[in-house]
């Protein structure tokens, strides 16, 4: 089977994937527990002891794991089928993929490097002599993927090379993002006052990505590195909107050379690496006591959607370790990551309508046509499909536990069944993230004053203007304290 016209995209793939393992974890409710033979990954410091079920006793640990691997497998299959992609090299790619970012997974929650204070004191009760750790949580894994990713993309481009045709950081980190957002509507529930800032500061912070931004990359493009039209836009949305999505949207909106957002979009990833590794750290090291500025902060400064929502978990996790470690604080998990999801999805949400804008302008000034309308289909096109499941996953749990108490606490244990599946698709995105990241062909390409500009803008205003906005409007905001 040769690679063809899809029948569906991958944008609508992470929705039907997300939505249904989102449903499956729902039998629940109707006392049908679909899920609970997944995969769960404890802390340990045996091995052994690392793999069990989701559901207690549903299977043994490594059935659980094969259980796990064969379903996704199926549903991986079924998406590539569709994508029209040639499904003998894509069952052996995503088989690697699945294994390797496992094994990077259960190797970032080995005690040392994972295990929070309350995680140690649990251990020591249990007769484990373990004086100390990392603090870094199981996410961990995430960095130990894209470090392997990196190795991989970089010195072993024959098995790159054969894993390929299952590189699919976009379609995995959508899909994770799908079965997000139950719980971030599990959130919702908790604390809904909390939950409505969230959402209303996550809308307006935008307004830095595309009013503030934008025009500033696309000027010093033109201005100072005299970049023409046809690179200056996508570069701009590139570096100052949504990464790849948005460069790739800009570059169809204006009618770009295919070479335009091609070359964006891998300068995109190389840099999407850097912010991995470094903005999650210093956040923990300066704003742990800001918390939700912290992930408002990766939603706004990280490019790419599989990169801001990943350093968004990274941070959720390290600044949890850091302020329970220093101040005795502990903070629910994952509201940290859902405001750098929530910041995030917001500004997807107008690339379609940003892309209308462009081609618009392209049409009747640029390019001297006026009186050209830009049809109302072009925004459906561009409009990126995942945030629908994300928000369908939201509300459906929103609307579940507000109607009926009752379950309030049965569709959490839902959602945390879906979140196993959903931890497995973000160490995915990082492993791939690192193999795509092939820095020498990409400098070979001529991709070096494309990175001057990316270094001038990223690191001289867009992470310290989306800091200033972060802190405009999360100032003060804490994420719910257990036991508060």
């Amino acid at each position: 089977m040769s690679e063809t016209k899809p029948r569906l995209s991958e944008d609508w793939l992470a929705v039907w994937g997300g939505l249904l393992i989102f449903a499956l974890s729902l039998g629940v409710l109707a006392g049908h527990d679909l899920l609970g033979w997944g995969i769960k990954t404890q802390v340990w410091l045996q091995l052994d002891k690392a793999l069990a079920s989701v559901t207690s006793g549903t299977l043994p640990g490594l059935l659980s794991l094969l259980a796990t691997y064969a379903f996704l497998l199926l549903v991986a299959t079924l998406g590539a089928a569709v994508l029209r992609l040639p499904l003998t090299k894509f069952v052996g790619g995503f088989t690697a993929i699945f294994w390797i970012s496992y094994a990077c997974w259960i190797a970032g929650s080995y005690a040392y490097i994972a295990a929070t204070p309350e995680q140690l004191a649990e251990l020591r009760l249990k007769g484990f002599s373990i004086a100390w750790s990392l603090n870094l949580t199981q996410e961990a894994g995430f960095i130990i993927a894209l470090l392997v990713g990196l190795v991989v993309g970089n010195f072993v481009p024959w098995f790159a090379n054969w894993i390929k045709t299952a590189i699919r950081p976009e379609w995995y980190i959508k899909t994770g993002i799908v079965i997000l957002g139950g719980s971030l509507g599990v959130q919702a529930v908790k604390n809904r006052a909390l939950a409505n800032k969230v959402i209303f500061c996550g809308f307006c912070a935008v307004i830095g990505a595309y009013l503030i931004y934008w025009a500033l990359v696309y000027f010093v493009a033109r201005k100072f590195f005299k970049f023409s039209r046809e690179w200056a836009a996508p570069l701009a949305s590139g570096i100052s909107i949504c990464g790849v999505s948005a460069a790739i949207a800009t570059g169809a909106a204006i009618k770009a050379r295919p070479i335009v957002p091609i070359m964006v979009s891998s300068l995109v990833v190389i840099f999407a690496v850097v912010e991995l590794l470094v903005l999650p750290f210093a956040a923990q090291q300066f704003l742990y006591k800001e918390p939700m500025v912290a992930g408002a902060w990766m939603g706004l400064a990280v490019k790419s959607d599989g990169a801001a929502f990943s350093a968004g978990a990274m941070t959720d996790s390290l600044i949890r370790a850091k302020a329970e470690s220093e101040d005795g604080v502990r903070y629910q998990k994952d509201w940290i990551m859902n405001t750098a999801a929530t910041v995030k999805v917001f500004i997807d949400v107008f690339i379609g309508i940003w892309s209308c804008i462009l081609a618009a302008i392209w049409c009747t000034k640029i390019e001297g046509k006026p009186g050209s309308k830009v049809p109302l289909a072009a925004i459906w096109e561009r409009f990126p499909k995942f945030v629908f499941g994300y928000f369908i996953t939201f509300v459906a749990v929103l609307l579940i536990a507000l109607s009926l108490p009752s379950l309030a606490g049965t569709v959490k244990a839902a959602m945390d069944e879906a979140n196993s599946f959903r931890s497995i698709f973000f160490c995915m995105t990082f492993f791939s993230i690192g193999v795509v990241s092939n820095f020498k062909k990409l400098w070979e390409e001529g991709i070096g004053r494309l990175a001057a500009v990316y270094v001038v803008c990223l690191f001289g205003f867009i992470i310290w203007i989306g800091l200033l906005i972060s802190w405009m409007f999360f100032h003060g905001v804490t994420p719910p304290v257990i036991g508060g």
